[in-house]
């Protein structure tokens, strides 16, 4: 199916080169990093825009791109960038998982050259026993041997355990962080949780750092971004008493 999505952000020069480097961070975690899952602690913390904009940003790089929209529970992606199909009503990972579609029903074709997506569909009251059943193993198998990535963009891990369900697929997690959003103990204790389902975290977003006029990064970006950041850093795993 081929989908329009209607809305899409221009980015600025810095926003823009931000997601380039988080692209090129994650391509220095190895080769057999294909499949990538993003979670956050809360809702809202702007993972659902941070997978977006890293599948454009590999895209644009010449490299296939699908990203599955695993949020079954409170999925944004149709809305916010105003997904349209000539064929009517779009089809979505709950449809595929519960036997009512194929996967051919359900890869979306985009407008943008090299992404393709699938989006969550409806609302399901079972989700977890969704995600954790065969078809879900089918789809990201499907992936590794058509794309070059997969970006999964899965709910806050602070909220449901979904999250857990579908890491331990992947080859590496990734968790986005609002910038003074969330303690630092919370943080961990997610960080923790990941640790348990025995996924590699290949690192951490911070996202949605305001960026003052005249400040360092501003010019770095040759001063002409004025906005929100998201930045990349590998994750501390040190002695943690060590931390204040």
């Amino acid at each position: 199916m081929k989908v329009e999505l209607e809305k899409l952000e221009k980015l600025a020069y810095g926003k823009r080169e931000a997601f380039n480097s988080l692209r090129t961070n994650l391509s220095f975690c190895g080769a057999d990093i294909q499949v990538i899952t993003f979670t956050s602690c809360t809702p809202d913390e702007g993972k659902s825009s941070v997978v977006m904009e890293l599948g454009r940003a590999i895209a644009e790089d010449g490299r296939k791109v699908l990203i599955v929209d695993a949020d079954l529970r409170k999925s944004v992606l149709v809305g916010r960038h105003r997904a349209k199909s000539k064929k009517g009503s779009i089809k979505g990972l709950s449809h595929y998982l519960s036997g009512q579609a194929k996967l051919s029903d359900v890869l979306c074709e985009t407008n943008v050259q090299n992404l393709d997506i699938i989006f969550a569909g409806h609302t399901t009251p079972n989700p977890t026993e969704l995600l954790g059943n065969r078809y879900f193993e089918e789809l990201i198998a499907y992936g590794r041997a058509n794309y070059d990535t997969v970006l999964i963009d899965s709910p806050p891990l602070g909220s449901v355990i979904d999250t857990a369900i579908i890491a331990p697929k992947c080859d590496g997690v990734v968790l986005v962080v609002e910038a003074n959003k969330c303690s630092y103990r919370f943080v961990q204790d997610i960080k923790k949780q990941l640790e348990i389902t025995g996924c590699k975290i290949l690192g951490v977003v911070l996202n949605k750092v305001k960026m003052e006029k005249g400040g360092y990064y501003n010019r770095y970006y040759r001063g002409s971004y004025k906005g929100y950041y998201s930045g990349y850093y590998k994750p501390y795993y040190g002695d943690e008493s060590k931390k204040s």
